[in-house]
């Protein structure tokens, strides 16, 4: 009997592949998956990996003035909103001004969490609880993507990973050694400025698979997993990459499957890959080291 209602169960979920909004969700969560650990490499290197945490909270916050003014396609206000706070945050967290780098971060991220939530509040929403939830952990709006969502979607991946490829070099030499690039004549602070637009296409990518607090999971776990068995730049790209995909695809399979919020479960795939490569990296130093 079990095994009949593990083959139904497996019935059922394979008749979900007739619907669109699976192959959409599928579709956005590779692209979003593989342009989130390209500048996750990056930002790992450079000690901005919470840059991404606090980016989200700003996403939220013109996430809930777009719903409370009525707009259909949020994008246009989050968006710039979002580019604009991430060349703030980059331009202040250098290592000149650390510290106040790191309580700009706090500044702007709490307030822009806590303002998001009032204006929420105040749209007087029916479903504010599930409205809220939706937003920050990503539970179901990445399986009711229009085809509209989709092709920007496609069109700002195809752009994030066009400027990463176009400027790799540039982003190398500035991962690694940003006085000895702008002693070379590099322009670092444009590609600075380029590196924040990015980074700012990737946090709002994101929102749409795992919501705006679990961004920051999915940005660096692919990097740590990756790192803990390459130490080169560019084997580990390659591999946060495909790791970073593979964790996206089976948490929106398993999500539909069990029926649980997408971004959770997304992350929890993400969290078990941390740990097989961090015990697959335990073992091998204990080789190397005999």
């Amino acid at each position: 009997m079990n095994s009949f209602l593990a083959v139904m169960s497996f019935s059922d979920f394979a008749a979900f592949f007739v619907y669109d909004f699976v192959w959409y969700a599928l579709i956005v969560g590779v692209l979003i998956a593989l342009c989130s650990s390209l500048l996750g490499v990056t930002l790992v290197l450079k000690r901005f990996s919470f840059i991404g945490d606090g980016l989200s909270h700003v996403a939220f916050g013109a996430m809930a003035v777009a719903a409370v003014a009525g707009l259909t396609n949020e994008t246009w206000i989050v968006l710039p909103i979002t580019v604009v706070a991430a060349v703030l945050l980059l331009r202040t967290g250098g290592n000149r001004a650390k510290l106040n780098g790191d309580a700009s971060l706090a500044l702007i991220s709490v307030s822009a969490l806590a303002l998001g939530y009032l204006v929420y509040n105040f749209s007087g929403s029916s479903n504010l609880t599930g409205d809220v939830c939706a937003t920050l952990f990503g539970s179901t709006k990445i399986l009711s993507l229009t085809p509209l969502d989709v092709g920007m979607c496609i069109g700002l991946s195809v752009l994030v990973i066009g400027l990463y490829l176009l400027f790799y070099n540039k982003i190398f030499a500035l991962t690694f050694d940003e006085t000895f690039a702008r002693a070379t004549g590099v322009k670092t602070q444009a590609y600075d400025l380029l590196i924040a637009v990015v980074i700012a296409l990737v946090i709002v990518l994101a929102m749409n698979l795992v919501g705006s607090l679990l961004i920051t999971a999915l940005v660096i776990f692919p990097v740590l997993c990756a790192m803990r068995v390459f130490k080169s730049f560019k084997r580990v790209v390659f591999c946060a990459a495909v790791v970073s995909v593979v964790c996206a695809l089976a948490g929106i399979l398993l999500s539909i499957w069990l029926e649980t919020p997408v971004g959770c479960t997304v992350v929890a795939v993400d969290l078990c890959a941390f740990l097989g490569f961090y015990a697959v990296g335990a073992v091998r130093q204990k080789i190397v080291s005999r």
